[in-house]
């Protein structure tokens, strides 16, 4: 099971569809696949160096002190773990979304990440989107970066260092 950590006025709010079988038994967002940790080092977000986040234990740890550390948090839409995206039902995501959103309100993350155009389309019901700045919400700013498993790590650097910029960090 994931615990997800949510402070208030935090710099960053990672927002993913859902949770991975693989990262749900570790507890920690984004760790079955440590791409997505390994892009937060590159770009400067995190301080830690991929030998470190290798290690489930250490990144476990971490996850529990990153709001604090580094001021940024993790949320998925759909806590419930599967495969792939694939399987998930229409409607699955109703209660996330309603629970996101109360979250941004409240907590008003300075920059909201939605991870992938699946994840923002769950959240805003459209699926024509593009990848970059959105419309604000809540006074959040609102960005779609692409997913971090598929195509050039370049790219996913260069969107996390905006995103870190527009968040201040």
């Amino acid at each position: 099971m994931i615990k997800y950590y949510i402070s208030k006025n935090a710099a960053i709010l990672f927002v993913g569809i859902n949770p991975h079988f693989g990262s749900y038994s570790i507890g920690v967002p984004f760790s079955n696949n440590k791409m997505f940790w390994y892009l937060l080092s590159d770009a400067g977000i995190i301080q830690e160096k991929r030998e470190f986040l290798k290690d489930n234990r250490k990144l476990k740890k971490l996850y529990g002190e990153i709001s604090k550390r580094y001021k940024i948090n993790f949320i998925n839409i759909i806590y419930k773990p599967t495969k792939n995206v694939s399987t998930l039902r229409k409607g699955d995501e109703t209660v996330g979304v309603e629970r996101l959103s109360r979250i941004i309100m409240q907590k008003k993350p300075k920059v909201v990440c939605f991870i992938g155009k699946v994840t923002f389309a769950k959240f805003n019901g459209n699926n024509k989107i593009r990848f970059g700045l959105q419309k604000k919400f809540s006074n959040s700013i609102v960005y779609v970066m692409h997913f971090p498993v598929r195509g050039y790590a370049s790219v996913r650097i260069r969107e996390l260092k905006a995103i870190k910029k527009l968040a201040r960090l």
